[in-house]
């Protein structure tokens, strides 16, 4: 991996104070010109919908309470800025060395969401090209870009039978 590449690493907070240490380091950023340095910082949340006394509300709960997640290029002034932001107590890491997320890490906590672009549609003829039913003939019956998967209906036994197999295995008939 590139030296001067940003890799996204966690940032350990006091409770409660996620929202203030993003938004202080996301001024001291700013104030200083470190831009290229610290890119983006997120403190990841979910929508819940909570029941009390029979109301219904949407609120907005901290999925990691205590951290911070930050895409950075990790360098001596990167690091001493971040380690200093007020309610900061250290990065994630053996001994306080921080340790970047893995790619895989990245996208199952959905930090950062890629875009597939797929040449097929609903209705199209296409064949799988990996997994136990690689070299298959179907058609498409459902995109569900959001989970990454396609439904294909493939003859099996005499009979059409959907298989559920991510956007990457299959490709469209020529």
């Amino acid at each position: 991996m590139p030296e001067n590449e940003a890799r996204w690493y966690v940032v350990h907070t006091y409770s409660g104070y996620e929202n203030k240490v993003a938004s202080n380091l996301a001024t001291t950023v700013e104030n200083r010109g470190l831009k290229d340095l610290i890119q983006e910082i997120r403190v990841p949340t979910e929508r819940v919908t909570e029941i009390k006394d029979n109301k219904t509300k949407e609120v907005e709960r901290k999925i990691f309470p205590g951290y911070v997640i930050v895409k950075m290029i990790m360098n001596d002034e990167s690091w001493y800025v971040v380690r200093n932001i007020r309610g900061c107590t250290g990065f994630v890491g053996p001994s306080s060395k921080p340790v970047p997320l893995s790619d895989e890490e990245v996208l199952r906590l959905g930090v950062e969401t890629r875009s597939v672009e797929i040449e097929y549609k609903e209705g199209d003829s296409v064949r799988i090209i990996d997994g136990p039913f690689e070299d298959s003939i179907g058609v498409v019956d459902s995109i569900d870009l959001q989970n990454n998967c396609v439904r294909v209906m493939i003859q099996m036994f005499g009979r059409e039978t959907p298989v559920e197999l991510e956007l990457s295995e299959v490709e469209p008939l020529e």
